[in-house]
């Protein structure tokens, strides 16, 4: 039995960290999901600007869209949903047959527009309905000004990725957002069943600190994030206000690992994977990466305790090494808001270019 197949069967979905449309021409994603145990996807402007500028796949379509005068931004959506379209109708099997647990596709509303709530809950309701398929998940960033369109868009009946989550703090915030549109929906009469996952970044925690802790430290940090963060959900999912959204018809919002890439040369390839093995939580998982672990033997996973194990201590331990946890995480999550958006604005040039 393959090593996806394992961590498929501990109660963790995995998901593919890319989408080309290479890969789907090719038949290499309905190989991953026949084979891998892939039950979902996710994309990003980093993984679009890669995809388009290291392909002639969509040059004709970029020559479709200026033929009919259409901008880069309205040009990068129909390249995106093209892509995500026929993703979400691969895994359409894994959504229906798992109760839209699983078989999702993610994409991301402009981040040019992440001061802007009524801008962003507009654009993730046009890319919505652009789609038209039940299984696309909108993503909108989990900063501060990212909340409230996090809770408007699931009012709305949006189903939403929040991105960008760096915390049990703002992993926390996110879930109140979700938890307060669900409220919303409940006393509006409204359906409750609104799908979201929470994204925390891993591996970005070990890069930033490199070089800067001891080495008994290294490569800790992320893990010792995700087990603090791991065992905040678990106690939001027995908290009243979540049991009676439960009891309404509501689903708990599920933690997704983001980031789970190995950066370090010297350590695990599947380093996060084996840390993050947790049920009732989603991996998405670098294309490299999922080809290393499918390879691997019976690696004898265990679960994530759900009380986080030792994090509190580790985490103990770099304060002591000078690490100022808090504002990491307030620097990381602008970081990558800051890299989302130099990724968007190299996406268009992309396209102006070709």
């Amino acid at each position: 039995m393959k090593t996806t197949q394992l961590l498929h069967n501990l109660g963790q979905s995995l998901w593919l960290d890319n989408i080309t449309r290479d890969l789907l021409i090719n038949g290499t994603l309905k190989r991953y999901i026949d084979e891998f145990s892939v039950t979902g996807l996710t994309s990003n402007p980093s993984i679009f600007n890669h995809a388009i500028r290291n392909s002639g796949a969509y040059d004709a379509a970029i020559r479709a869209g200026l033929a009919q005068g259409k901008p880069g931004e309205a040009i990068f959506i129909d390249l995106a949903l093209e892509d995500l379209t026929q993703a979400a109708d691969l895994l359409r099997p894994v959504y229906d047959r798992t109760n839209g647990i699983d078989g999702w596709v993610s994409m991301e509303v402009s981040p040019l527009l992440a001061y802007d709530t009524a801008s962003t809950v507009a654009a993730a309701k046009e890319i919505y309905n652009q789609a038209a398929r039940p299984n696309l998940l909108i993503k909108i960033p989990g900063t501060r000004e990212g909340v409230p369109a996090i809770e408007e868009a699931i009012f709305a009946g949006i189903p939403i990725n929040v991105t960008l989550l760096f915390s049990r703090e703002q992993y926390v915030a996110a879930a109140e957002a979700y938890l307060r549109g669900i409220e919303r929906r409940i006393d509006a009469g409204l359906n409750p069943d609104v799908v979201s996952v929470a994204s925390l970044f891993v591996s970005r925690w070990d890069v930033a600190v490199a070089g800067k802790v001891p080495e008994e430290l290294c490569n800790r940090l992320g893990i010792a994030i995700a087990g603090r963060t791991y065992k905040a959900a678990r106690d939001l999912f027995d908290a009243p206000r979540w049991l009676r959204i439960y009891n309404a018809g509501a689903r708990p919002q599920r933690l997704l690992w983001a980031s789970t890439g190995t950066k370090d040369p010297a350590a695990s390839p599947v380093l996060y994977v084996a840390a993050l093995a947790a049920p009732f939580t989603v991996n998405t998982i670098p294309e490299a990466t999922l080809k290393t672990l499918a390879g691997q033997n019976d690696p004898g996973f265990e679960c994530m305790p759900a009380d986080g194990g030792d994090c509190e201590q580790v985490l103990e331990q770099f304060s002591r090494a000078g690490i100022d946890i808090d504002a990491l995480a307030i620097r990381l999550q602008d970081e990558g808001a800051r890299g989302f958006v130099t990724s968007w604005q190299g996406l268009l040039e992309v396209i102006a270019s070709k």
